[in-house]
């Protein structure tokens, strides 16, 4: 995977790329793992429509991880998705 290519895509504000960054970043996948910059992503992504973004930063907020645990924006986030 070209990580370089896809962080150029995410800078430019490409929700796919973002969410498939933020994968990276969670995981720790041709990345160093780091939550906080996964859930910047998937916050990102989400903010432009993404479906599994909605998820996987409702996981972000539900858990904690990353970001401050949030329970009320989390559903939300998860009602969202389930609504598309």
């Amino acid at each position: 995977m070209d990580v370089t290519d896809l962080r150029r895509k995410a800078d430019q504000g490409d929700s796919e790329a973002q969410h498939t960054l933020g994968g990276c970043y969670y995981t720790g996948k041709f990345v160093s793992q780091d939550y906080a910059e996964a859930a910047v992503l998937f916050r990102r992504a989400a903010d432009q429509g993404h479906l599994g973004a909605h998820f996987n930063y409702g996981c972000c907020l539900r858990d904690g991880t990353g970001v401050p645990q949030d329970d009320h924006e989390a559903a939300r986030l998860f009602r969202r998705a389930a609504n598309k």
